[in-house]
């Protein structure tokens, strides 16, 4: 089945609770995973940002929401145990447990901090109402970097070859290749060789050199086989073992197959990587506004917790 979202998850783990024992959430998450049938795919699955499992975020806000209605209880870090009025709300049997059904309680109405929200979010929920904050966060940031790659792909593809070229020069460099961009600028370009674009060093003392092939077309126009080929018949002409096929279009599946089963070591980058790429070493983009998410440092505090 697909992971279920963090509202659904909220009743099974009161129930685990409801033994009146001291849980710990990663005994939880590993408990509800077997409960929900979840594959090992499903169970390891990240988000976007990679630095934790879905399904472990989702318990772990399922376990804050239940303690902010006051159904649950922290009685050590990284634990929790049913409250008495966990108790009396598994007594009433429901069949589920929601944000809606915590709104009974007014520590949690405080906890969502606004009347408003409480009526809008009476309504049917949509999707992003199962989602954790987290994910809301995340999925929200997914959209603009989409949307701002699209931007940067037009604004290449309407750039002059030139500037396409000095675009290159300054990825590559900004990814650690070519040393200096003086150096760079003098290799890129300058080979004339057929089917190659330019060259670059691979490190920053030269130890090796990368071959390079760039095409700026539309998207209408995919880089085929033959191209590749061509690229490949250069390479071996000039002994080399390694290159970078750029396209601001895309490759047809013939073609990325042909790199995969030759022995030279070509590297296909798309239009849609290479606006990922230009992201993510800020190639042609500025930074606009910085959120940190952060949490509690339980390492900071130590024995103290729970001293009084």
């Amino acid at each position: 089945m697909a992971i279920p979202d963090f509202q659904t998850i909220m009743l099974p783990l009161l129930k685990l609770a409801g033994d009146g024992e001291v849980h710990s959430i990663h005994e939880a998450v590993s408990q509800l995973a077997d409960e929900f049938s979840l594959s090992e795919e499903e169970r390891t699955e990240l988000l976007p940002s990679g630095q934790q499992p879905r399904f472990y975020n989702r318990v772990g806000w399922a376990r804050t929401y239940l303690k902010k209605a006051g159904l649950l209880e922290d009685p050590r870090r990284g634990h929790f145990r049913i409250t008495e009025r966990g108790r009396r709300v598994l007594e009433q049997k429901p069949s589920k447990i929601d944000t809606a059904f915590l709104r009974d309680f007014e520590e949690f109405v405080d906890f969502t901090q606004s009347e408003r929200d409480t009526e809008e979010d009476e309504e049917e929920p949509d999707e992003r109402q199962e989602l954790t904050p987290e994910e809301v966060l995340e999925d929200a940031y997914q959209q603009i970097r989409k949307d701002l790659a699209e931007d940067l792909l037009t604004y290449v593809l309407s750039s002059g070859s030139g500037f396409f070229e000095k675009l290159v020069v300054e990825l590559l460099v900004q990814m650690g290749y070519g040393g200096s961009r003086r150096d760079a600028a003098r290799a890129v370009g300058k080979s004339g060789d057929a089917g190659i674009d330019g060259i670059i060093d691979e490190d920053r003392l030269g130890l090796d050199v990368i071959y390079i092939q760039a095409k700026k077309w539309n998207e209408e126009h995919p880089v085929g086989r033959p191209e590749i080929q061509k690229f490949v018949g250069a390479l071996q002409g000039r002994r080399a073992r390694k290159g970078i096929f750029i396209t601001t279009s895309r490759f047809t599946d013939d073609a990325r197959e042909y790199a995969r089963r030759i022995d030279t070591k070509v590297v296909l980058i798309d239009g849609d990587r290479l606006t990922d790429l230009m992201i993510d070493h800020n190639v042609g983009v500025s930074p606009l506004t910085t959120y940190e998410v952060k949490r509690v440092d339980s390492d900071y505090f130590g024995e103290s917790l729970g001293e009084d």
